[in-house]
């Protein structure tokens, strides 16, 4: 039976920085754990001088990092192996001076060493004076890490230290669990084949020229990560993209829609749930063209066009097929009818539709989601497509259940 607490089985590294607020890193591990986490410690040495590392050894249960040239950790690399350690990182208290040197891209310290040398998630609690917090600078090197994916839990408001009131005060333990809990993806994957498409497909015209689109691939990708994070197998089947593929994903690149859709018939029957993410191209050129065609033979070049294979189709009508299927929809407009006209008409599971074009959806970092199902929908509000990607997942992650229950009930 799966471990339902919220954080079960996560690897979460906690960065405490030099701050008051420092003292309650303790029960934030201790909570941490409660929740199912595994827990380890990296203190600066301004932390240290709030709260000893035998107090967070103690209640963590690993010895706490606090060196970059260590000689008993550097050997094994000590920043990379916990960046690579970690499923998520989390730093709290983040004091204003840790905010500055994170968003400048400083690597003096253990802690802002394996801020840059993770590929895992990162989310920051900040804990500062209340003139410090809304201080132009702050708010600028803020803004800049949360341009880079950083989620930013609080700060609270009220009586601070110093004696003033206001902004900057350090969430409460539990609540920055239970505002990490919504962030991290369920890890309730362990088992199970996600299949998975990204990027756009390209339909060659001649050996130099071919019909795409705009897709980037970031939110399949972003999607594989969020499915490695729930613990699943994940298989990725790219078009032609410059995109580094997450750790521990199997890749497969193709360029056209038939390589894509042999590809994921290939896979498909093997996996619990397919997410077709990709942009797959709607034509391609009836004919293809051996030679290049020369501009100065041509005064007007008509191209006859075909539609490609559907892949969703695919999946769906095959016998050998018994996934989750979550189809994705790119509109211009009227996105949600056209939506629900697509989820009913191919008869997928679950579909993500957003709004394309004007600088929305492809090629950028934020995008928002409109969820639809057969007896419900869901808005995904506007946000980096890394914590969409978390937060479909989950979605998905729950539908799938659902449809598992009713059907064994």
């Amino acid at each position: 039976m799966n471990d339902q607490r919220s954080l079960a089985g996560k690897h979460i590294v906690v960065g405490v920085s030099g701050s008051i607020a420092a003292y309650k890193s303790a029960d934030l591990i201790r909570r941490l754990r409660d929740e199912g986490a595994e827990v380890r410690v990296v203190m600066t040495r301004g932390a240290a001088e709030f709260i000893t590392p035998l107090t967070l050894q103690t209640l963590s249960g690993h010895p706490v990092a606090m060196e970059l040239l260590d000689a008993d950790q550097e050997s094994a690399m000590g920043h990379i192996t916990l960046a690579r350690w970690a499923d998520w990182v989390l730093i709290a208290p983040a004091s204003a001076d840790t905010l500055a040197r994170l968003s400048q891209g400083r690597a003096d310290d253990l802690l802002t060493a394996l801020y840059l040398a993770t590929a895992s998630p990162v989310a920051i609690a900040p804990a500062m004076n209340n003139k410090m917090w809304s201080h132009a600078a702050t708010q600028e090197n803020l803004n800049k890490l949360r341009s880079q994916g950083v989620q930013i839990i609080g700060p609270a408001s009220g009586d601070q230290a110093c004696g003033e009131q206001g902004e900057g005060r350090l969430m409460e333990p539990l609540d920055i669990v239970k505002a990490l809990s919504h962030l991290v993806v369920p890890g309730r994957l362990q088992g199970k084949r996600v299949l998975i498409t990204a990027g756009p497909t390209y339909e060659p015209i001649d050996p130099v020229r071919f019909i795409g689109n705009r897709s980037s691939g970031k939110m399949g990708f972003a999607m594989a990560q969020a499915a490695k994070e729930a613990g699943a197998e994940v298989q990725l089947i790219a078009g032609p993209v410059a995109l580094t593929t997450p750790a521990g994903v199997e890749r497969f690149d193709v360029e056209t829609a038939e390589q894509m859709q042999q590809a994921v018939m290939d896979h498909v029957g093997q996996s619990d749930i397919f997410i077709s993410c990709a942009a797959v191209a709607d034509f391609k050129p009836v004919a293809f063209e051996a030679n290049k065609i020369k501009k100065t033979v041509h005064d007007k070049l008509e191209l006859l066009l075909e539609p490609t294979v559907d892949i969703v189709s695919s999946v769906v009508n095959s016998e050998n097929n018994s996934a989750f299927i979550v189809g994705f929809a790119a509109e211009t407009r009227h996105v949600a009818d056209y939506a629900r006209d697509k989820l009913q008409r191919k008869g997928l599971d679950m579909i993500a539709a957003n709004q394309v074009g004007d600088g929305l959806g492809f090629a950028v970092d934020d995008n928002a989601l409109q969820v639809l199902w057969a007896d419900g929908e869901q808005i995904l509000p506007l946000a980096a497509k890394g914590q969409l990607a978390r937060d479909l997942m989950t979605l998905i992650i729950e539908r799938f259940y659902a449809k598992n229950s009713t059907e064994n009930s």
